[in-house]
């Protein structure tokens, strides 16, 4: 056989071979990032998922919970997308559809739940950070074109007012169990910390809470005031007793 020709065929077999690895990999490579992204997506929606189970712990609006559910929706379609032949994610994107249907013509408006006071600090900060992951949730789904302006700067609004409520009335919890406990000073100064936190805001809740907050600071410093001039009264009855004794007391006898 031709010399020539064997090489040739070794080299097209060779060229076959390394375009066989070639397309083996871009298809592994296809695979890993089709399956890290349908990954991702899976992450997304179990978080949103997690934050809809807690309308029944905090107040959540229509706008909030259209927000997540249409967020979800959006996770599966691209999770569809990518694996267009699983019959599953077509029926679940079909079921989060008519959920989201339902839900926008059926929801009666207002709040999911009563808004409900932390009962202890841990508690507070529980709640604290579940309003920060919806805050920046609805934040990037607005950022993404997924969540209306308007609807999104009311939504907005009203998750820092519950931020706000939440750190108050945990203040005035914490004032009170520090009055009961005889721990005037530490009562005066959480009210003074939610004073501050208060001194830029502007809405009907913050406002009220700001006189709550300010009866209870100007009873507490008036009592501490008139305790204080009953001490120093005592005390300079008691400075001129020492002095009157000093003066008109038994004399020694020589």
């Amino acid at each position: 056989m031709n010399i020539g020709l064997i090489i040739a065929l070794v080299a097209i077999l060779l060229v076959l071979v390394l375009g066989y690895n070639i397309m083996l990999q871009y298809k592994v490579k296809a695979e890993t990032a089709r399956k890290q992204e349908s990954s991702r997506y899976l992450q997304i929606i179990d978080a949103t998922e997690e934050l809809i189970g807690h309308a029944h712990n905090m107040p959540y609006s229509k706008d909030l919970l259209l927000c997540l559910n249409n967020r979800i929706l959006d996770a599966l379609q691209n999770m569809s997308e990518l694996d267009p032949r699983n019959k599953q994610l077509e029926q679940r994107v079909e079921n989060m559809k008519q959920q989201i249907k339902h839900l926008s013509e059926n929801h009666q408006g207002g709040e999911s739940t009563p808004f409900k006071v932390p009962s202890s600090d841990k508690q507070a900060i529980v709640m604290l950070k579940l309003v920060k992951r919806l805050r920046d949730t609805v934040r990037s789904e607005h950022n993404k074109g997924r969540f209306e302006t308007q609807a999104y700067v009311a939504e907005n609004a009203r998750l820092e007012t519950i931020q706000i409520r939440i750190n108050i009335e945990n203040v005035i919890k914490r004032s009170n169990d520090a009055i009961v406990r005889g721990q005037p000073g530490t009562a005066i100064q959480l009210l003074k910390k939610g004073l501050d936190a208060l001194s830029t805001k502007n809405d009907a809740y913050s406002n009220q809470a700001r006189e709550r907050l300010q009866t209870m600071y100007d009873e507490l410093e008036s009592k501490r005031q008139t305790k204080n001039a009953e001490n120093l009264h005592q005390q300079t009855e008691d400075e001129r007793s020492e002095d009157m004794d000093a003066l008109f007391g038994e004399k020694k006898k020589w």
